[in-house]
């Protein structure tokens, strides 16, 4: 329990920590990184040279002091971070790390200004702080189906795009797969030859549960230095059916809601698709009757992954509608519903627009913000919004786009 002074020098930092919460993160994972290289292995590097780590960790801090003294209010936003921290293997004995370099990072950018009685309350604050994370971690790690990363044989590889191809991946030691929910995603830890660290990425599940496998399907970037794009080219250039991978069991808590029987909307762009796929094979299997909405957004058909898949499920069902939009179509591209980009206007004439609906979105990041800010003009309660990001968390609200 925080004493009451601690809580009002915390709340005091909040305006701070609007103006320079980037600065100390950055400087944080520095001094992080400085005094413990071998941290390096737990964090996507690209996400540290793009920024978004840092904005992250900012917004977190963020919020943690702006309800110091509420902080089951932000018990959601925990959990979510907490579910990439046990895919990744963070363990108790992180914590006081991070707080001893978080203290640090905030004395360096602040200077003078951040007294020694601001110190100390954050220290205390930290300590309290950790323990909430610790605490939903553990219970997390005890319900895990398995600890660590657990090796994995390739068993197809199929290549469903010009950009993205699957794997299928099945268990070693053949012991029966994990369950998993819709939506969620499993970690894959990668030695990459030539490279000193282990690389760590998460990809989404992109069937449905209860297969003989676990498949995802990964984007081929662009960027192929010793940060972006480097797993994903390794997997789609060099892994081959026969070679190991190693997976963390199934994780995240971006998933379909299987109790309701609500009209779902799954919207997604590019890559984003792989969890909506799995969510819509599960409806399709387990929920017949369920109506379901699915619009996915491309460049053109060759960009286009898993099409045929999901063509075949909603042929099969009287209560799945597809739309496809292409951004720039190729001259042999048929089955297209809209050319160029999703927008509210459209949204408006296909969609549901009513609560007994469930909408789950995702894909990049300006894509996502398009998308929520678009359903909030049309008046769907945020309650029924669900997202997931690929990679560390943003605000979608932070920045006003039109749709």
């Amino acid at each position: 329990m925080l004493q009451q002074r601690t809580i009002e020098i915390i709340k005091s930092t909040v305006p701070v920590l609007q103006v320079h919460g980037e600065a100390i993160t950055s400087r944080f994972y520095e001094m992080l990184f400085q005094k413990h290289p071998e941290l390096l292995n737990i964090f996507n590097h690209a996400n540290q040279k793009k920024g978004r780590q840092q904005a992250a960790l900012a917004n977190a801090v963020y919020a943690a002091a702006a309800n110091i003294d509420k902080l089951e209010s932000i018990i959601p936003v925990v959990k979510g971070i907490a579910h990439k921290h046990r895919s990744l293997g963070v363990k108790p004995e992180h914590y006081p790390v991070v707080g001893e370099n978080l203290l640090l990072a905030i004395k360096d950018v602040l200077g003078d200004a951040a007294t020694d009685e601001i110190i100390n309350a954050w220290a205390e604050a930290y300590g309290v702080i950790a323990d909430v994370f610790i605490g939903i971690e553990r219970n997390m790690y005890e319900n895990a189906v398995w600890e660590g990363f657990r090796p994995f044989v390739v068993t197809r590889k199929i290549e469903e795009s010009t950009v993205i191809t699957s794997f299928y991946l099945e268990p070693e030691d053949k012991i029966a797969l994990a369950k998993f929910k819709p939506g969620q995603y499993v970690s894959i830890k990668m030695d990459i030859p030539g490279q000193v660290n282990t690389h760590i990425r998460q990809y989404s599940l992109s069937d449905a549960p209860g297969q003989s496998s676990y498949r995802i399907s990964v984007k081929k970037e662009s960027g192929t230095d010793t940060v972006d794009g480097m797993v994903s080219v390794y997997l789609h250039e060099r892994v081959k059916e026969g070679d190991i991978l190693h997976l963390s069991a199934p994780a995240g808590d971006f998933y379909l809601n299987t109790d309701s029987k609500k009209h779902v909307v799954l919207i997604s762009g590019g890559v984003g698709l792989t969890p909506m796929v799995s969510m819509l094979k599960t409806i399709a299997s387990e929920q017949p009757e369920r109506e379901v909405t699915f619009v996915h957004a491309a460049i053109n058909g060759q960009a286009h992954a898993l099409k045929e898949e999901v063509i075949d499920i909603a042929e099969a069902s009287d209560h799945i509608t597809t739309h496809f939009v292409y951004e720039s179509p190729l001259d042999e591209d048929l089955g297209y519903t809209k050319r160029g980009y999703i927008d509210q206007t459209w949204l408006k004439e296909i969609l549901p627009l009513n609560d007994d609906a469930e909408y789950y979105f995702c894909g990049p990041i300006p894509f996502m913000r398009v998308i929520n800010t678009a359903l909030l003009a049309l008046n769907v309660p945020k309650e029924n919004i669900h997202y997931e990001f690929f990679g560390p968390a943003s605000d979608l609200e932070k920045e006003s786009i039109k749709a």
